[in-house]
């Protein structure tokens, strides 16, 4: 049984653990109906994600960057929405906070260790505080074009915390396309997921989709760690959240939304990211740790903070039990979406 502790409002679920049978890969190279090809290089250990000839986006595995990573994410018209850092360094771009990749999904909190700021500038005395998320075994669905992912959240000492099972679902929608991704967190262990701002699905987008600043600002982390976001030239640099609340900017940080939107132009084309919630997910509708600088990230268990402590969400998984987040990426281009074509998108979840 899984508890869910809600401090500040009144909420248990109660669940029972599910199995399924994965399917044992046997080819390199998928291509599916509907033009979506995916092809597993394990020599360079990644998957890459293609619709007909051009590249969408690819599923890192190596361990370079402490947890399997989507990178990076491009839309129809051939635009990186992605920071390139520290894959790909881009001129005149962001080097700080090393550990946002692309787009992945871990916790600043599981059973006191730190997942989330995980990278190679943690000094190695600090080490025995940070857990790794490691690539385990993958398989793609030959009928649906479906890539499952397996991996373990590691302690430093090697315990196997938790067994995450990731399904991504890839489509293509005019000039949309669309991660569909679902990810059960099954505990190895007894597993203590504790509130925490720094979490959970993660993006680090490009310059041009950050916002405007005119100051430097210094962001801490849950350890005490402390980054500095300097001022760089704003020239290209103009992005624009829009939650489904209806609130924009810098204010959408820690506010709660079924969805939330960063827009832009890029190269003179209109541009959007679009992160949607699942109604199914616990803490629905979640909080958001959407910053300014190109973080974009919805966080349900970081209330705490969010809430200046007037709420705290804690998660408590009994060994062998299992919890599920489902959200939906959207990547657009070529004219400025309405809040009407968001919501359509977001229909496809119910």
């Amino acid at each position: 049984m899984k508890k869910i502790i809600l401090v500040g409002c009144a909420i248990l679920l109660v669940g029972c653990n599910n199995t399924s049978t994965k399917k044992k890969e046997t080819t390199q190279e998928v291509i599916t109906a509907n033009n979506l090809r995916l092809v597993n290089n394990e020599t360079e250990q990644k998957v890459a994600v293609y619709f007909g000839d051009d590249l969408f986006t690819e599923y890192l595995y190596v361990e370079d960057y402490y947890k399997p990573v989507l990178y990076p994410l491009i839309t129809t018209s051939g635009k990186k929405l992605t920071r390139g850092y520290p894959i790909e360094p881009q001129p005149g771009e962001r080097v700080d906070h090393p550990h946002h990749v692309g787009l992945w999904l871990n916790f600043g909190d599981v059973n006191g260790y730190d997942f989330w700021n995980n990278s190679d500038a943690i000094p190695l005395e600090k080490k025995g505080g940070y857990g790794t998320v490691f690539h385990k075994s993958l398989t793609i669905d030959e009928n649906l074009g479906d890539l499952i992912a397996v991996s373990e959240w590691k302690a430093p000492d090697g315990t196997i915390l938790i067994e995450e099972t990731t399904r991504f679902q890839f489509s293509q929608i005019g000039n949309n396309r669309i991660i569909d991704r679902t990810s059960t967190l099954k505990a190895m262990d007894e597993v203590y997921l504790n509130d925490n701002k720094e979490g959970f699905l993660g993006i680090r987008v490009a310059r041009a989709l950050e916002l405007p600043s005119d100051k430097a600002e210094i962001f801490t982390d849950a350890n005490g760690i402390a980054s500095t976001v300097k001022v760089l030239n704003n020239e290209g640099v103009s992005g624009n959240y829009l939650s489904s609340e209806g609130i924009e900017g810098g204010a959408v940080w820690g506010t709660q939304a079924r969805w939330m939107t960063l827009s832009g132009v890029m190269d003179e084309e209109p541009v959007a990211i679009t992160i949607y919630d699942h109604v199914d997910n616990v803490g629905y509708p979640t909080y958001w740790h959407a910053r300014g600088y190109g973080l974009f990230a919805a966080n349900p268990l970081g209330r705490k903070i969010f809430t200046n402590g007037a709420s705290e969400l804690n998660i408590a998984l009994p060994k062998g039990d299992q919890i599920t987040f489902k959200y939906r990426i959207l990547i657009h281009n070529g004219d400025q979406q309405s809040v009407e074509e968001i919501e359509s998108f977001a229909n496809f979840l119910k």
